[in-house]
This record gives C-alpha cells, structure tokens and sequence, in this order.
C-alpha cells in the first residue's frame, strides 16, 4: 500500500469512518470514476486545487463530478486571486499527487469549500490518495472530516 492510501485510510479510520477503498483501473474523468464505481458522474468528488496568489498555499474545491468550478465566485470565496497549482505545491501541502487528491490526510491544513450538488446523495466517491483508488463516504461524513465549508462556486 502507497504511502499517500495508507495516509487517507488513517484519516478515515481515526475519523471513525469505516469504508472500503476501491482500486479502479485507468480512470482519467469523473465519468470514467463513475462508470468504474457504479455511480452518477455528479457523485464523483472531484479535489479541484487552486493556488491563493496573495498567500502562495492552495485552496481545495469538492466539486460534484458534472460541475465546474466558476474561477470568479472561487476568487470572491477564497477572498484572494486564483491561480495554477502546480504539481510540486500540491504534493507539498497535501501529500498527494494531481489526480489522486483525497479530501483528508493532507500534510498541511488546507482552506476547503464544498459543492453543495455533492450533498445531494446518500454517498459519494472522493480520491484516497491515488489516481487508482477511491473511497465512498456519506456527504455528512465528508463535510465533518474534510472542514470543507458549503458554498456556490460552480458554474
């Protein structure tokens, strides 16, 4: 087990959430994820990372697998400039590589916002650390342990 599953799969344990970690094959959309796991693309978590300008840390979006992330309302949430994350930064702050971003068990606490298309469901599918696993969580479950704040920033 990678260093980064074996991280997430902490933070889910400690969390009190018992849940199973799937490995996919070659998943490169949320529709692919989806279609891997059996759900609606919009239950697919997707860990959208942005750069803050003004603070240089990163800013994490959970965005429902269908939705987009709208760069002016993220800008009005994250209070700062938005800018391209790049792969080093990410991996810096939270331990995870691009495409394989969990929702917990990052390296760094991180400012975080979630889609609200995502509470829709009785479960949901997020990144546990590798762009080959994924993990069901309920939407209450992931708001407690991700600390994302609910918010409008798709479009």
């Amino acid at each position: 087990m990678s260093k980064s599953l074996a991280r997430v799969a902490a933070a889910l344990k400690d969390a009190g959430i018992e849940t199973e970690i799937r490995e996919m094959g070659d998943t490169r959309t949320a529709a692919d994820a989806a279609a891997a796991v059996g759900c609606e693309v919009d239950q697919i978590a997707k860990s959208i990372i942005f750069r803050g300008e003004e603070s240089g840390h990163v800013v994490l979006f959970l965005t429902a697998g269908g939705n987009r992330v709208d760069a002016d309302k993220a800008t009005a949430l994250a209070g700062q400039p938005l800018g391209k994350a790049d792969a080093a930064l990410i991996r810096a702050e939270t331990g995870f590589a691009i495409g394989g971003v969990a929702p917990v068990g990052h390296l760094s606490e991180i400012a975080a916002f979630i889609d609200p298309r995502l509470l829709e469901f009785d479960t949901v599918w997020a990144a546990a650390g590798t762009p080959r696993h994924v993990f069901a969580i309920t939407p209450a479950d992931l708001l407690r342990v991700s600390g994302a704040r609910q918010a409008d920033f798709t479009g």
